[in-house]
């Protein structure tokens, strides 16, 4: 296992800890785990995740922006999982963004 897959793991572990109905950050995780600057690799965690039991739809950008959006097989899958957890969504943008985002820093 290389440098890469151990973060990975470290990055599904906090992303499976994220609540039902509530969304984090690539930036936020990435902070958390103690490397703040490396956000896009929390991206690339997330696009490699769906054999891992990881709830990658609860994971966008820091301002709430569906950017994962194309790594899920349908077009609004994203979206619609993000629906049925009462999250709404518009434009691929998330809807009440602060009252719904979970900071792994603060609640861990």
């Amino acid at each position: 296992m290389g440098k890469s897959d151990n973060f990975f793991e470290r990055v599904y572990e906090v992303a499976r800890l994220i609540p039902y109905g509530r969304v984090t950050s690539y930036g936020a995780i990435a902070t958390y785990l103690g490397v703040a600057r490396s956000a896009r690799m929390v991206g690339w965690a997330m696009n490699n995740s769906s054999a891992k039991n990881v709830p990658a739809h609860r994971v966008v950008n820091r301002i709430g922006l569906l950017t994962g959006k194309q790594h899920f097989d349908g077009t609004n899958l994203m979206q619609q999982l993000l629906e049925s957890e009462g999250i709404k969504v518009k434009e691929n943008q998330i809807q009440d963004f602060d009252k719904v985002f979970w900071n792994p820093s603060e609640e861990l």
